[in-house]
């Protein structure tokens, strides 16, 4: 269930998001390439998964289980996977 502080996270910034996700250590699954642009700037992150948005969801959605079952949120912790 989306609580109405993450419901208004959709009109932040990039920068505003990640800053959530740190403080509520969530990994973000994103198509937006600027959360690419800062992973390699240096940010701080608690994980970024990549997805094309070219990729059926159904993909997307298989890929996401397999990563949750297999990698550690303190492995995904600013590691960035491509999906």
């Amino acid at each position: 269930m989306t609580t109405a502080l993450e419901a208004g996270l959709r009109t932040q910034s990039d920068a505003a998001q990640l800053a959530f996700a740190r403080r509520e250590r969530r990994v973000i699954v994103t198509g937006d390439a600027d959360f690419l642009r800062l992973a390699r700037q240096g940010a701080e992150h608690p994980g970024i998964i990549f997805y094309s948005p070219h990729k059926p969801i159904g993909e997307v959605v298989r890929r996401l289980i397999l990563i949750y079952e297999l990698i550690t949120p303190e492995e995904m912790t600013g590691h960035v996977e491509f999906i």
